[in-house]
């Protein structure tokens, strides 16, 4: 083939190189507009497992990149006067000019045809489609390619918020990655650093936009930034200065990172390769690693026999899974030191974990693999601030809200069992909820236990009120003697997502015959084929209200140590709240603080009924997914709301307000919304949302994302959940129901001999 590669980054070099490798006949050019010599980067870093990558696929370039490491085990975090260290981390850095050279002597070797200061503009472009039989676009985060073919390949660019600058320094950090956070008069600044030859090490300093903006460095020379920068980390530098390589820039060297995704990788004869396609932020250090195992797919796509159009539609296909899984973690990455003021008064124990798991790629074992020692000790504050002496994971140190002490932090979500008669609870629920009580974990939630027979979601839903007494009586009873397990009421009404279909029937959608009358804060249905309900009066909201008081009190009598308020999902309360749902133009529409009106007014009356020693707590949606709807913003003032009103913790949740909702959805998609309401209003919080294994767990809690941990399907599938969960991760301690002593010794020992043995 004749191809033509735009760029002589990694990238590019490494394609051509492997090109080379797969058929010596490939005829190569690689056209770089800059200088062979140029860059504008400092340090690379690549881990084991990237270089073990390029080992298989050429090991005389791989070993001449190794032979110019600096490496590194530890992770150093640095705040203020206190630091800490984590190691197990295995990195190591090479200076990106020294990349740059190595793979330009390799690429010569093998025959291609480097061509510098080619800067090529879009006719000579497109006379490089015509000449050649591939030209692949390797030209960096401003592809110049991905510009002028912008509505080829669905390019999108989001810039993020926060200014950086990429500097370098002869200060030693040879010993650690480390991440040093200065408190400044004009709010936190932070570096990234770490050494990548023998004498100069990479110095990323970040901020947010405010402190950007109070310190001026948009106006200042690259010079006097420096300058500045050399004075807030001084104690840092030991005496060095700060250096750039940017000076091809105007002004200031600072930069917001552009986030690069694009639909389509390819069209005709032309691909786009490594940050033309895709960029990863540098926080985790990836952008390297992606482009040149790209190029390695690539290569092999090209190389094996197909046509073009099925080769490059191949590589797209094979590669853009992986790389949007590491520019997922890298988003999250990203976002986290967006918001890294909300977490810098956290314990440094628990800050560093957060930091270390902030991507969400570094799971809690994964950490225990790297630096069991640190691990230990993190795990021992989180029990130890929890009020225990036991060394266990965080998912087995106690929580207490009021008076109820929970054994552990693993909640069994509600789940609508569609299995009552009537309104009432049947021996299904007994059997249901009292396995899972059996089964280990320290809370367990009922469904949504509806106020009254029209505030039913379904005929299969269950109320609580005095003709139901007695059955929930019969449940707590059995979970407060046979188990250690506490039990919570979740109350609610179901307003306009009433009178529907059990969900295996026909989720949502209207009964056949036997409806019943609807309200909601509005008359808007929910689907176009549901009823219209009645925009609710005053003699309506009084009504419901005294309904919810008689559940609370039903709820105490029946003897549940917790009640939950479900104001989410776009039931009957939840629809106050969203702008989505809330049309209204009286008192109790329009602003938030009138939207919020009634659902705090039933909130009130509800604490009231219920003694002070048991705890309350209210689920909220957090984002509703639609334009126009509730934001993860507007959650904090919704769960401030409600904690100023005596709601003892808020349960975290999203969604299921309308149909035209867009859910972003990954593992613990919603444990951002928790940990925004937590740190920043100080607020204990609750939250579930694709969460399935202990480590997710575990990471959640300790990293200080939510206080308890909610899981609903992996509770369907195994109702033994958390004693299994202990079994896997060699816990020796948890109880289990006396009866099943037997079966305990028994997982354990098996469990014990498949880790001897692996």
């Amino acid at each position: 083939m004749k191809i033509a590669v735009l760029g002589a980054g990694p990238a590019g070099l490494y394609f051509a190189i492997t090109m080379k490798l797969r058929d010596a006949g490939h005829d190569i050019t690689v056209y770089e507009r800059n200088r062979p010599d140029d860059t504008f980067g400092w340090g690379v870093v690549l881990s084991d497992e990237t270089m073990n990558n390029f080992a298989g696929n050429d090991p005389v370039s791989e070993a001449m990149i190794r032979d110019s490491f600096a490496y590194w085990d530890d992770v150093k975090v640095v705040r203020g006067d206190d630091s800490m260290t984590s190691g197990g981390h295995g990195f190591a850095g090479i200076g990106r000019m020294k990349l740059l050279v190595l793979l330009q002597q390799r690429a010569r070797d093998l025959g291609v045809d480097l061509r510098f200061q080619a800067d090529l503009d879009g006719a000579a472009l497109e006379n490089l489609r015509a000449t050649h039989d591939l030209v692949v676009a390797a030209d960096g985060l401003n592809s110049r390619t991905r510009q002028t073919h912008a509505d080829r390949f669905g390019a999108r660019i989001d810039m993020r918020h926060n200014h950086f600058v990429w500097l370098g320094t002869r200060q030693k950090f040879d010993d650690a990655f480390t991440f040093i956070f200065e408190k400044t008069e004009h709010g936190w600044i932070w570096a990234h650093a770490y050494q990548f030859d023998a004498d100069t090490a990479t110095f990323i300093v970040e901020c947010g936009p405010e402190t950007f903006d109070a310190f001026g460095f948009a106006n200042l020379s690259q010079a006097d930034s420096m300058a500045l920068c050399e004075r807030i980390f001084a104690r840092h530098l030991g005496g060095h200065k700060l250096m750039s390589n940017a000076n091809h820039i105007r002004g200031s060297a600072w930069i917001r990172f552009p986030r690069v995704t694009c639909e389509n990788w390819h069209f005709d004869n032309v691909v786009l390769l490594g940050d033309a396609s895709a960029t990863a932020h540098f926080s985790i250090g990836s952008g390297t690693k992606l482009g040149m195992e790209s190029a390695i797919a690539l290569a092999d796509e090209l190389n094996a026999g197909k046509p073009l159009d099925q080769a490059l539609a191949d590589y797209q296909t094979a590669r853009q899974l992986q790389v949007l899984r590491v520019t997922s973690a890298a988003r999250n990455s990203t976002e986290w030191f967006e918001e890294v003021e909300r977490y810098l008064d956290l314990d440094l124990t628990q800050f560093t974990y957060a930091l270390l798991t902030r991507s969400q790629r570094i799971g809690h074992e994964n950490l225990r693999l790297r630096d069991p020692e640190w691990l230990a000790q993190a795990e021992a504050w989180f029990q130890a601030k929890a009020g225990s002496q036991s060394t266990r994971r965080p998912m087995f140190a106690p929580f207490q809200l009021r008076d109820m002490r929970l054994t552990n932090r693993v909640v069994v979500s509600p789940m609508a069992q569609y299995k009552a008669q009537g309104g009432h609870p049947t021996d299904w629920h007994f059997v249901h909820y009292a396995e899972r009580a059996k089964g280990g974990a320290g809370l367990v939630f009922t469904e949504m236990l509806c106020v009254s027979p029209e505030g039913r979601i379904t005929p299969g839903c269950p109320c609580i009120g005095p003709d139901q007494e007695a059955a929930w009586r019969r449940l707590t009873d059995f979970v407060h003697a046979e188990t250690d397990a506490k039990i919570c009421a979740q109350i609610g009404h179901a307003g306009r997502k009433g009178s529907t279909r059990i969900a295996w029937e026909g989720i949502d959608k209207p009964l056949a015959d036997g409806n019943w009358p609807l309200m909601s804060a509005s008359a808007l249905p929910y689907l176009p084929e549901s009823q219209t309900p009645k925009a609710m009066d005053r003699a309506d909201m009084d009504a419901v209200k005294a309904q919810f008081v008689e559940a609370v009190k039903t709820a105490d009598r029946a003897g549940f140590d917790m009640l939950e308020m479900h104001a989410a999902h776009g039931y009957l309360l939840a629809s106050f709240i969203s702008p989505v749902t809330n049309r209204r133009s009286d008192d109790y529409g329009g602003s938030l603080e009138n939207r919020l009106r009634y659902p705090l007014e039933v909130f009130a009356a509800m604490r009231a009924a219920w003694p002070d020693a048991k705890p309350m707590t209210v689920r909220i949606s957090a984002h509703d997914w639609v334009d126009g709807g509730v934001t993860p913003a507007d959650a904090v003032q919704v769960a401030h709301a409600f904690h100023d009103a005596g709601a003892d913790a808020i349960n975290v949740s999203s969604g299921q307000t309308d149909k035209a909702e867009q859910p972003v959805y990954g593992r613990m998609f919603q444990a951002p919304f928790s940990d925004r309401i937590r740190n920043d209003l100080g607020v204990p919080t609750l939250v579930a949302g694709n969460i399935y294994e202990p480590d997710h767990v575990n990471s959640i809690l300790m990293a200080g994302r939510a206080d308890l941990v909610l899981l609903a399907r992996p509770h369907l599938a195994d109702p033994y959940w958390t004693l299994h969960a202990a079994v896997e991760l060699g816990d020796t301690e948890q109880a289990w129901p006396a009866p099943y002593e037997g079966g305990r010794r028994q997982a354990n020992t098996l469990a014990e001999r498949a880790r001897a043995m692996a």
